[in-house]
This record gives C-alpha cells, structure tokens and sequence, in this order.
C-alpha cells in the first residue's frame, strides 16, 4: 500500500440518465464525452468509467480538475447532463481489482462528500448547480489548493450560467475553449461571425471563459474579434 501525495480528485454522475430507456447509448454517450476530454485536459489518472453512471479521475491541480467538469457537460449531449465532486487529500493505491486500480483516502472521500453536496443543493435553491468542491481536513488551503469557499462561490455562479444556455451556446462555448475561431465556429452552425460573437456575449460564454482564464493563467485573455 503506497500512499501518494496531496491529490486533486475527481467523482462524475450522470444526471436523470435513469430516465433514458436506451442505456447503450447512454453508456456510449457518456464514454465518448470522457474520452473527448481526456484529450483536451492532462490527468494523472483520465476520467474512466466504475460503476453505473460514475466515472472517476485524478489531477495535478484543481484548475485542471475544474476545467474538465466545465468540458464533460459541454460535450455531452443535449439529453444528458453531468455532476462533479472535486476533492483535494491524500491518496493511497491498494492494488488493483477488476475494475482497474483500487484506491482510498482522504482525497477520495473529499471527492464523496463534494459530490454528494452538489447533489443535496441541487434539491433546493441551487438547482443548476452541478460541480462542487471539497477540501479533506489537515491540507493547507491557498496556493495550489485554492479555499472552498471562493471556488465554490465560482462553480456556483458558472454552473448558473452553463445550466441556462441553449445547445448553440455550449457548442460555441465549447469551441472557443478550443481556441478555434469564430468565423470557423460560423461556417459550422450556418450563422455569421458578428451572430456568434453576439451569441458568445449574450449566453455568458465570455464570462465563463475569462473566469476560466483568470484560475489558469492569472489574466484574462483578449477575446479574438468578430471573424477572427
């Protein structure tokens, strides 16, 4: 049994995915979005499937962690939906079993707990909540493992904006994550470059682009301009 360093852990579920009869492609639904973000955003250990509807991963640092909770909704489809607990502890390895490597530890159940929160306040005020963030007690907050308290008064105010776009919205949201250009994004949806950007604007894309900015790399980033 070895024990690993502070880790940023990640626990995903599928919202009302229970309601879909079709559970094949619900499965390949959910898969194909993982995929789709394990290659966009490094991890220690890549989103994979468990059990049911649960996928699991592990990564270098939260910002990391919550850039590919953003992804995994914007890439599944319309009829699906995701949630995220976001954990920071220790993490211990105790093998491996049939389903791949069994692990434990504070950074796991931080993960639980995280998960289990966004899935509580989804029942009462905070109903577009999806991702919530959970730091296991003894790990020092700040630096690399930002205080709960701001990065959930941010997931609450993202997840608030993402909830409420319509599907041209997340796909364009989605693209510009991507760095592709709005006039590209255009010739795909069949619209002028002025229409996405305006769209961009409108649906809160930018802000949610530019507070993702500002978590990596301390700025936000110029937006290109209409065209561009």
């Amino acid at each position: 049994m070895t024990e690993l360093s502070t880790r940023v852990t990640m626990i995903v579920d599928l919202v009302g995915s229970r309601r879909h009869a079709d559970r094949a492609w619900v499965h390949r639904a959910f898969t194909d979005a993982l995929a789709a973000v394990n290659g966009t955003v490094p991890a220690e250990q890549p989103l994979e499937p468990t059990v049911g509807d649960e996928a699991q991963a592990r990564y270098a640092t939260v910002e990391e962690a919550l850039r590919s909770s953003l992804l995994l909704r914007l890439e599944l489809p319309d009829q699906l939906d995701a949630r995220t607990g976001i954990g920071v502890g220790p993490v211990q390895h105790l093998g491996h079993g049939a389903v791949g490597l069994l692990q434990d530890g504070p950074g796991w159940w931080a993960a639980r707990d995280a998960i289990n929160e966004a899935k509580a306040r989804e029942t009462g005020r905070d109903r577009t909540l999806r991702t919530w963030y959970v730091v296991a007690d003894g790990v020092p907050q700040g630096g690399e493992h930002p205080d709960p308290a701001h990065v959930d008064a941010f997931l609450l105010l993202r997840d608030e904006i993402v909830s409420g776009m319509l599907p041209r919205s997340r796909r364009l949201l989605r693209g510009v994550l991507d760095g592709r250009t709005q006039a590209d994004l255009a010739d795909e949806e069949g619209i002028s470059a002025s229409a996405v950007s305006q769209n961009l604007r409108r649906s809160g894309a930018y802000a949610v682009l530019h507070a993702h900015d500002l978590l990596r790399h301390g700025t936000v980033l110029t937006p290109p301009a209409p065209g561009q």
